[in-house]
């Protein structure tokens, strides 16, 4: 009985967790195809929520019952001769110091300055700096190609490295892609509904 509930908050964690990171990857996206201030201030805004709301309780409950799950009935340490879990130890890990460290974190100072930009009615140049970033863009979309890549570890169970080193590669190549791809396709420059539109640097 035991192993099943772990097993259910496991699946339960990376689903709310998976649905986060869909959520906020949609806001995003939706925040690039907005031309006016506010909306793009809300889009924004609904990255945090499903932040907050989804993708860090989820990881959460995620960490915390696999590592019961290790300690429990994969020897602990034991796990490191396993390609399949060790690999999913590895990317978890890594999305998660990166999530929030980097990702995270840049949306909350987007967040904020964006806030700033429509106190004073017009596009900051601290906004404009921001929005352009590139790491950052680069690690939000590499968030979910890189749980499916977790995923696959988890359902296959492959006795080798090849499913992480593929799957890496491929996580990588698809998130460079959005980083180069999606800014030009929607420009991320906003314009104010107000008339302090006219006093927007140019």
């Amino acid at each position: 009985m035991e192993y099943l509930i772990l097993k259910y908050f496991h699946i339960l964690g990376a689903v709310v967790m998976g649905s986060g990171l869909i959520g906020v990857w949609l806001a995003d996206m939706r925040s690039r195809q907005h031309r006016e201030l506010i909306r793009f201030s809300e889009a924004i805004r609904y990255v945090a929520v499903f932040y907050d709301g989804l993708v860090v309780p989820g990881a959460i409950i995620v960490l915390v019952s696999g590592t019961w799950f290790i300690v429990k009935y994969y020897g602990g340490w034991e796990f490191i001769n396993l390609p399949w879990l060790a690999g999913m130890v590895i990317l978890f890990a890594l999305e998660f110091i990166e999530g929030n460290t980097i990702t995270r974190l840049y949306f909350m100072r987007l967040r904020r300055i964006t806030k700033y930009a429509l106190e004073q009615g017009a596009i900051t140049a601290e906004l404009e700096q921001e929005r352009a970033k590139l790491l950052p863009t680069f690690t939000h979309y590499l968030d979910i190609p890189m749980l499916f890549v977790i995923i696959a570890l988890g359902v296959i169970k492959p006795n080798t490295w090849d499913v992480f080193v593929y799957g890496v590669i491929i996580s990588t190549v698809i998130a460079t892609l959005f980083t180069i791809v999606v800014p030009k396709l929607y420009p991320w420059n906003v314009e104010v509904s107000d008339d302090h539109s006219k006093d927007r640097p140019h």
